[in-house]
């Protein structure tokens, strides 16, 4: 009997667990729940003050597949103004590219004077005038009454231009020099003694001179003779329409540049910039008229300024195209003025 009356007073002895409301969640299994502390004054005050803003929890860093954290992002502002930098660089260099092609191949309607479509001419280097002795004139100044050239005579020749070869049928030295003899291989064995002794009783003082081929086959041989005044350079008779050159039947005035002078003189007619500068130069231009002596033609461009004669002969299969060839004796009388 002692044994259940014990047994049954074991319920009642346990009152307090009435305590807790019925609607409270059990707690898990393993956890001992904290009884909520008793409200007191002083716990209601701080309650009742406003409570300071607290700072965000970090997120929790993310683990990559092997363990480690991902490497921190870098600052979108840098690489942003990374990226505006090398477009910068890029525009700049793409537009300095365009530039730089613009000039070394301009097109022909954008330079003043060269405003018709291809026509064939050539393409010389930038022509430029050699220095002067300390104190010497220009050869067209008005302290230069007879029109002397003090400047060096090769410096005055005309360069080949772009893309021509050498022709080594001009019997010129490492300097542009050219021998009397060399010279006159351009005449035929019958005018050679006499050309000789006039230009030995006529006062030269020095021959210079250049030749080049182009890719169409046009051979050209420019010639500067420079004698003791411009009285002498008159005297010279192997550069007019009775001039015996090889391979020459008969020189007659070129028809296209005479029409052209004898209308006007300028950049508009012949198309040439600069055409009208032939200031104190006295120019013939003489063509070899048909038939041909052989399959080529020859044209001969005659410049005498001051003491310093000039000779420009072209020869090609067929017939000398006369844009280049009116362009290579403007030109070589640019650089005699």
């Amino acid at each position: 009997m002692s044994e259940q009356t014990d047994t049954a007073a074991v319920p009642e002895a346990v009152p307090a667990l009435d305590a807790v409301p019925a609607s409270a969640p059990a707690p898990e299994a393993g956890h001992t729940p904290v009884p909520a502390p008793e409200a007191t004054e002083a716990s209601a005050e701080v309650a009742q003050a406003p409570k300071a803003p607290e700072a965000p929890e970090a997120a929790p860093a993310a683990v990559t597949e092997a363990g480690f954290p991902p490497a921190p992002p870098k600052d979108r502002r840098r690489l942003f103004a990374a990226l505006r930098w090398t477009a910068a660089v890029a525009v700049f260099a793409a537009v300095g590219t365009g530039v730089a092609y613009g000039i070394t191949q301009p097109e022909r309607t954008d330079i003043p004077g060269l405003s018709t479509e291809d026509d064939g001419r050539w393409t010389f280097p930038e022509l430029s005038q050699p220095a002067l002795p300390a104190g010497a004139p220009v050869p067209q100044g008005p302290d230069n009454k007879d029109g002397t050239h003090y400047a060096k005579l090769n410096g005055l020749l005309l360069p080949a231009p772009v893309g021509a070869r050498a022709d080594d049928t001009v019997k010129a030295d490492k300097d542009g020099v050219v021998s009397v003899d060399g010279f006159l291989e351009e005449y035929t064995s019958e005018a050679r003694e006499k050309l000789k002794q006039s230009l030995e009783w006529d006062g030269l003082r020095q021959i210079t001179g250049r030749g080049w081929t182009t890719a169409n086959g046009t051979r050209t041989h420019v010639y500067l003779l420079r004698f003791h005044s411009s009285g002498f350079v008159d005297a010279f008779k192997g550069c007019d329409s009775n001039a015996q050159l090889n391979g020459v039947s008969a020189l007659d005035l070129d028809d296209v540049w005479s029409k052209a002078k004898n209308t006007q003189m300028n950049s508009t007619t012949l198309d040439f910039p600069g055409a009208a500068n032939f200031d104190g130069t006295e120019l013939s231009v003489y063509q070899e008229v048909k038939p041909f002596l052989g399959e080529e033609q020859t044209k001969v461009g005659c410049l005498r300024t001051g003491d310093v004669l000039g000779m420009v002969i072209q020869t090609r299969k067929g017939e000398v195209a006369p844009v280049t060839f009116h362009q290579s004796v403007i030109l070589q009388s640019q650089l005699l003025s």
